[in-house]
């Protein structure tokens, strides 16, 4: 019955992962791998500073078609001690992610649900202060499983999204997307700039930053997120 309610769940983008009293205390601190699929694995980083008496801001990392979870690491991973963030990245089934390559939700959204209910069961984390970003067919996903979970989700990172296609809306997470004026893979105009009035359109707080530059993130922009997410 619970295995049907999850295949349910996971066809509507639906997240049913809850952050709770850590069942199973870990301190086990750093990056290590979940053990979830044995080619295609989840990667947790968890700070250095982790206490377990104070939750810490969890952000689940979506990487770019034909990438995995350590590219999705990449934008925070080297703020993630300073910062004080656990970074959760899950890897794709295919090489990219289920709605961009079957057109529907499916098994991405079962193993994200699967990382995040072990992640809630071992570590103590912000219940204000989660957020899931990408970027590029990650930042797309990103803001379309935000949306949808946005009861769970407090804040949602989009770095050069191409569109979003929520299932429905669900809380008021705060959005913060960037984009580069010279995008080549996901031009601008036909994407962000379509986006963001949406958004703004259906009453999202968002923060929109545009820099001169190509279809990347840079570590200015991600610096810039990372102070937008902790304030």
């Amino acid at each position: 019955m619970l295995r049907d309610k999850n295949r349910r769940a996971a066809a509507f983008g639906k997240l049913l992962a809850k952050p709770n009293q850590p069942q199973k205390r870990s301190t086990t601190v750093g990056l290590r791998s979940l053990g979830l699929d044995s080619s295609r694995d989840t990667l947790l980083y968890v700070p250095k500073s982790y206490q377990a008496d104070k939750p810490a801001a969890l952000v689940v990392m979506l990487h770019g078609a034909g990438g995995d979870a350590r590219g999705g690491l990449a934008p925070f991973l080297q703020q993630a001690d300073t910062a004080g963030l656990i970074l959760l990245a899950p890897t794709s089934r295919q090489q990219t992610w289920d709605l961009l390559y079957y057109s529907e939700y499916g098994a991405d959204i079962a193993l994200i649900n699967q990382a995040l209910m072990h992640t809630f069961s071992h570590y103590s984390v912000n219940l204000e202060q989660i957020a899931v970003g990408g970027f590029s067919d990650g930042a797309s996903y990103a803001l379309s499983i935000g949306i949808t979970n946005g009861d769970l989700f407090s804040h949602i990172i989009a770095f050069s999204p191409g569109f979003m296609a929520p299932k429905q809306h669900q809380g008021n997470p705060q959005i913060f997307i960037s984009h580069g004026t010279w995008d080549n893979v996901l031009p601008i105009n036909l994407c962000s700039r379509r986006i963001v009035p949406q958004l703004q359109r259906a009453n999202y707080d968002v923060v929109y930053q545009e820099f001169n530059g190509f279809h990347t993130v840079t570590t200015g922009i991600a610096n810039d997120a990372l102070k937008w997410f902790g304030n």
